[in-house]
């Protein structure tokens, strides 16, 4: 397990970075596969979503055990995963892709708001989505989908290495999440990508005025011409990034 710590300076910067530049970013250093496939936001959010991981494991749901009275439990994974997620962190659950069953619902959801989370991601449903969605901290599911994780689910493991949409997700790992979706970051990368990407997101805007004014894309990106770098130092120096 990862003993890294994400720091205020680079949670800023990936708030500022969409998934998009870092995807690329990670290509570039050969992992291909760090954005979990599957996933939708339940509701668009201002802010991006940026925290590190937190897990909760669920396996295949066993009749014999996993009737409602196991909420009684007071050591149930699901509602200890909820209680001990800590703060500025994102609960990241291992539903093996299956939706048919929530994961979770709007009270253990909001509880996680309220002790300052910073958003969950499930490859599988969300029960009571529309009470999920009207909170201020992110979600991410595959649907929306009413039936208890009880049918379908048994949660079993906290806080270990898991499989989410088909990605590799260790605690520590650092999780963005935006309109496109959401990337994992190794966390020994993420401050290396998160310090690239600040660089990336201004030149893409600066781009992006660029191709609105008028301007082909052939030479300008990827820059290969000298005029446009030329015009992208002058960008820089004028708005400061």
């Amino acid at each position: 397990m990862s003993d890294y710590i994400l720091s205020d300076a680079t949670k800023a910067q990936l708030k500022r970075t969409g998934t998009a530049s870092i995807a690329t970013q990670l290509y570039k250093r050969g992992l291909r596969n760090q954005f979990i496939q599957g996933v939708v936001p339940v509701s668009a959010k201002a802010e991006r979503m940026v925290g590190q991981a937190f897990t909760l494991r669920y396996i295949p749901a066993r009749e014999d055990r996993n009737q409602l009275d196991v909420f009684r439990n007071a050591d149930h994974p699901q509602r200890v995963a909820v209680e001990t997620c800590p703060e500025g962190h994102v609960l990241v659950m291992d539903a093996r892709q299956d939706s048919t069953a929530a994961t979770a619902g709007s009270i253990l959801i909001t509880r996680m708001a309220v002790r300052g989370c910073a958003g969950v991601v499930t490859d599988g449903g969300l029960r009571d989505a529309a009470g999920i969605g009207a909170l201020d901290m992110p979600a991410f599911h595959a649907r929306a989908s009413a039936p208890t994780n009880l049918t379908k689910h048994e949660a079993l493991d906290i806080n270990v290495p898991i499989g989410c949409g088909g990605v590799a997700v260790f605690p520590g790992d650092v999780i963005v999440g935006d309109g496109d979706g959401v990337m994992v970051i190794p966390a020994h990368l993420a401050d290396e990508i998160a310090e690239v990407c600040a660089g990336m997101e201004a030149f893409e805007d600066f781009v992006l005025e660029e191709v609105l004014a008028g301007a082909p894309i052939i030479g300008l990106y990827p820059c290969t011409l000298e005029e446009n770098q030329k015009k992208f130092d002058a960008w820089r120096a004028k708005t400061g990034r």
